[in-house]
């Protein structure tokens, strides 16, 4: 299904360029993590990517997708993810109602997900009382129960504390050892060292640097990648 195709991709909102002439090929196993300081576009482009935006130019491309262009399954979680006003094991076989998934196939794999995540002791509480490190670790759940071929991350643990942020970078790496293709945005440098395979560095609006993630981090090819890796620029 993958590789997902960007070409020459713009986004225009309010008369200004949010997204400007992206190109590049994300192929299906590595993991990928966008950085790029405020206002560069990272959290616009995933959107795009996921398909809840629509570029204003350029087209985005699912190689061996459906007839509509989009892949057979992804999914995308939000760093403030929505709960459902029912239990956590309610809130997975939600989804996968909706994706058309059997009963007895629903039960079985939000067992399988909640009990992979940590949370089998609160599967019959309420989403919406679980602490925000459990609510995150519920909406990956959620996501994964869906077996995506590709999880979209926002910035998925930018209001959790170290522990609940260990927590679900052991679950995202699950994630991705189970075949899911990772596209993820952070503003932690360190966490893009730990998660990440390649770096897209975003910057204004344009792709300044699409690399390996030693070669990005050792030798940045641009100066403002340089200057964002030092701390120089503004973090996101």
């Amino acid at each position: 299904m993958l590789p997902l195709i960007l070409e020459d991709v713009s986004f225009i909102a309010g008369g200004r360029a949010i997204i400007d002439r992206v190109s590049c090929e994300l192929a299906a196993g590595p993991r990928t993590v966008i950085l790029g300081p405020n206002g560069s576009g990272k959290s616009v482009l995933m959107r795009l990517c996921h398909g809840l935006l629509a570029p204003t130019s350029g087209r985005i491309v699912w190689r061996g997708s459906h007839d509509d262009g989009r892949p057979r399954a992804q999914a995308m979680v939000f760093q403030r993810p929505v709960m459902l006003r029912r239990a956590a094991h309610a809130n997975v076989t939600y989804g996968l109602k909706l994706a058309g998934v059997s009963q007895a196939e629903r039960d079985e794999r939000a067992r399988d997900v909640l009990d992979a995540v940590g949370l089998s002791g609160v599967a019959n509480r309420p989403a919406r009382v679980l602490s925000g490190g459990e609510q995150q670790k519920l909406a990956l759940a959620r996501a994964w129960a869906l077996e995506p071929e590709v999880l979209f991350l926002d910035e998925p643990t930018a209001n959790l504390d170290p522990g609940a942020t260990r927590e679900v970078e052991r679950i995202v790496d699950q994630i991705h050892a189970s075949g899911t293709k990772i596209v993820m945005t952070t503003h932690n440098l360190g966490q893009a060292r730990r998660l990440a395979d390649e770096i897209l560095f975003m910057s204004g609006g344009r792709l300044a640097d699409h690399a390996p993630v030693e070669r990005f981090f050792a030798q940045p090819s641009t100066g403002e990648a340089a200057a964002f890796i030092k701390g120089e620029l503004p973090w996101s």
